[in-house]
């Protein structure tokens, strides 16, 4: 049997010595976001399909997606669609060879995080406003 070099310890960081930081966190967000727009897109399948159907079944999201609930998981997809594609946007800088050292990553990590909830929250405002 062939001898290993490293024996009795591991050949990767492990999660139990391994302290993730923000940049680690973002990356995992990213793909959560991911993940809950395939679930808000069938929510707006569900929205034009009631529109398409009849008046009282088109009310009847509308009144789904104006009660309380709704509207906390209408601003989650909010928050969801911008800061996944805040996070698009800096993979794709990142794709141009940009963007590497550590500070940068780090103060892309916090600006894309910034902006989302700030973008979000500009976003619902400005439509409140729009509609009253």
């Amino acid at each position: 049997m062939a001898e290993t070099r490293n024996a009795g310890r591991p050949l990767s960081p492990h999660l139990q010595i391994y302290s993730g930081g923000l940049t680690m966190m973002m990356s995992i967000v990213h793909r959560a976001t991911g993940i809950a727009l395939y679930a808000g897109t069938l929510l707006l399948v569900w929205w034009l399909t009631a529109a398409a159907t009849s008046d009282s079944y088109f009310n009847l999201v509308q009144a789904v997606f104006g009660s309380w609930i709704g509207q906390i998981v209408l601003f989650g997809f909010t928050w969801a669609l911008v800061h996944h594609t805040l996070g698009g946007i800096r993979h794709l800088v990142w794709d141009t060879g940009r963007g590497f050292a550590l500070a940068s990553v780090e103060a892309g990590a916090r600006l894309t995080l910034a902006a989302s909830i700030i973008l979000t929250i500009a976003i619902w405002v400005l439509a409140y406003g729009v509609m009253s």
